[in-house]
């Protein structure tokens, strides 16, 4: 029978078990601490828990993992950087609710096209706890809501940067291609000199050499790099070149997919690029519909009942040829609209809730559709007209203003991880480790 988590955790609060009370007994320490931050600790279990995880990715990538005491190391900082974030959002009053996370876990679910069950088996397959994989994406949704407050909120781009990058060369040419990147990250001291320099450009020239005679990226940028992305093979998703700091910017759209790049200086360290898809930017075309509504809703005063008894009324007497504008302004409880006889204007399907997309989806042009509930209370709608409307110069504007947001977001979470990093007090308690703390 599987031993509960539960179970395993309790012995955990006592710090040690005591197995036998006979001349041979001892005392085993279940858990240890591989290292104090700050106020909190990070303990072996969850350093062991983690690498299996690493190990577990690593191996589905068809990689071969690197030597435990790499490993160990790599998971250690991301650990101990990931506990500073917790303990700033533990500080500011962050918490995250059981409805949020529920919610979270099922958006994991669907977007890997399962439901919750098949989740949860899918979980036990690879051999991890849903509990401890609810606990992962609570701690992951807790530190992205630190990082919006402490980075993304501080950063401004201004309408006047939108356009100068549209009107700029490399805008116009960034805008036209986006690339799917991996990195590995050589660093350099905040105040190296010259020996530490040389000593970095060497390693970052040594993996360079390694990558050109087919070593496998990935795995080297799990045993090498010190990019927050390192344990996940370097990933950095699909970026504008425009995000990359120079002389990347220019070396991207010259590059085949799977050229990795030679190993540039930037202020962090020394970095190397690997191209691993790219895709070009397309005329946007958005369909939209022109459509108004009567909202009614229920209330103290007005049951669910009487509310949709009410929408039904209405729509019958629409049928019957009373004029919707003039029933909108009587009626309608929808204050952006009801004053222009329900008239949404047009609109993109996507900006409104699934019931209220899917009812207009279907209704022919002209039609007034039967009374229907979204959460918001009962709607009786009707479509004035379809159109397909050229987007491309909004998307453009949109795509500008996310790359130059993404640009100053990377370069800011970057030094103010390594700032928090660099002020808190880390000692490091895990066997053949380097020691550091503050």
């Amino acid at each position: 029978m599987k031993t509960k988590l539960t179970d395993c955790l309790r012995p955990l609060l006592l710090g040690a078990v005591l197995l036998s009370s006979t001349a041979h007994a001892a005392v085993q320490t279940l858990d240890s601490v591989v290292a104090i931050v700050d106020n909190d600790v990070v303990m072996k279990s969850q350093l062991d828990s983690r690498v299996r995880e690493v190990q577990q990715t690593i191996a589905k990538r068809g990689g071969s993992v690197p030597p435990a005491s790499v490993l160990d190391q790599q998971v250690l900082e991301r650990l101990i950087v990931e506990n500073l974030q917790l303990q700033i959002g533990d500080r500011s009053g962050i918490r995250i609710t059981d409805e949020e996370l529920n919610q979270a876990i099922g958006t994991i679910a669907q977007r890997n096209g399962m439901n919750l069950e098949q989740f949860r088996a899918a979980l036990a397959r690879d051999g991890l706890s849903y509990d401890d994989a609810r606990e992962q994406v609570r701690r992951e949704m807790i530190i992205s809501r630190v990082r919006q407050r402490r980075v993304a909120e501080r950063i401004q781009v201004s309408e006047q940067e939108v356009k100068n990058f549209l009107a700029s060369d490399m805008g116009k040419m960034q805008l036209s291609e986006e690339f799917r990147l991996a990195n590995i990250l050589i660093p350099t001291p905040e105040r190296a000199d010259s020996t530490a320099i040389q000593a970095a450009a060497k390693q970052a020239e040594q993996v360079y050499l390694q990558l050109k005679q087919g070593a496998d990226f990935a795995q080297l940028a799990i045993a090498r790099s010190a990019s927050e992305s390192a344990l996940e093979g370097g990933e950095m998703g699909w970026r504008k070149a425009a995000q990359l700091p120079p002389p990347f910017d220019r070396m991207l759209s010259a590059m085949s997919v799977g050229d990795v790049t030679e190993p540039v200086r930037t202020p962090g360290g020394f970095i190397i690029l690997k191209l691993q898809e790219k895709r070009g930017g397309q005329t946007m075309v958005r369909d939209e519909v022109h459509v108004r509504h009567i909202l009614i809703k229920p209330s103290e005063i007005r049951s669910e009942a009487a509310t949709k008894a009410l929408a039904e009324k209405l729509y019958e007497r629409i049928q019957n040829g009373e004029d919707f504008a003039q029933l909108a302004k009587s009626y309608s409880e929808d204050p952006g609209s009801a004053l222009n006889g329900g008239d949404l204007n047009w609109i993109d399907p996507n900006a409104l809730v699934p019931e209220f997309r899917e009812e207009m989806a279907t209704a022919q042009q002209g039609q007034v559709t039967k009374p229907f509930k979204t959460q918001y209370g009962w709607h009786v709608l009707e479509v004035i007209g379809r159109r397909a409307t050229d987007s491309t110069e909004q998307a453009r504007e949109q795509q500008a203003m996310n790359v130059l947001r993404n640009r100053k977001y990377d370069e800011e979470l970057q030094t103010w991880l390594r700032q928090i990093r660099d002020e808190a007090y880390v000692e490091i308690k895990l066997p053949g480790a380097d020691q550091a703390s503050q």
